[in-house]
């Protein structure tokens, strides 16, 4: 089985089409046999994700520490464990997918792509790492990518370490297709 971990918002935001695009991105990992590993909780696109993929019969585990338990809840139904810190959280999330997408969030879903494409460029790893780029929503971090590379800060390679997707569909194609390039 292929595990996605999967970054994004505790909460929905005001556009409906990221909700929608959690809601398909859960369907669709289930439908294809897929689990979605993520935060743990149950609000937000987060709980959106992980809901959609266990309610369509899909394997799902979450990590959340303990002090967000009863900030953020857990989901009923579904894999769990809870850890201390956020550091644990976000390196059992990793060690436990195969490709990380990320969805529309805040400032801990940036920190959290970021922190594994920083991870890529260290060569810690070679994981896929998909942005769903959901009615442009990671338009600006893609053009702050750029712009590193542009201005000597990063080389070009960067830009080979993330792949920019604007439906869910093509999420499982490119996670697909890099992690068999992964490989060879």
């Amino acid at each position: 089985m292929k595990s996605l971990c999967v970054y994004c918002g505790s909460r929905f935001g005001g556009n409906p089409a990221h909700k929608a695009a959690a809601l398909a991105l859960g369907r669709g990992a289930a439908a294809r046999g897929w689990r979605i590993v993520y935060g743990g909780g149950k609000l937000g696109l987060m709980g959106a994700a992980a809901g959609a993929a266990r309610d369509a019969g899909g394997a799902v585990f979450g990590v959340i520490p303990d002090f967000l338990v009863e900030m953020e809840g857990v989901l009923e139904g579904v894999d769990h464990k809870i850890v201390d810190t956020m550091h644990e959280r976000k390196m059992l999330m990793f060690e436990e997918a195969d490709a990380i997408v990320t969805l529309p969030g805040g400032i801990g879903t940036l920190e959290e792509v970021v922190e594994t494409v920083s991870w890529a460029r260290l060569q810690l790893h070679r994981k896929p790492i998909i942005l769903v780029n959901v009615e442009g929503y990671w338009t600006p971090l893609k053009a702050i990518f750029d712009h590193m590379v542009a201005e000597g800060f990063a080389d070009e390679e960067l830009l080979s370490d993330i792949s920019v997707v604007n439906n869910v569909d093509d999420v499982f194609t490119c996670a697909e297709k890099r992690t068999l390039s992964a490989v060879i």
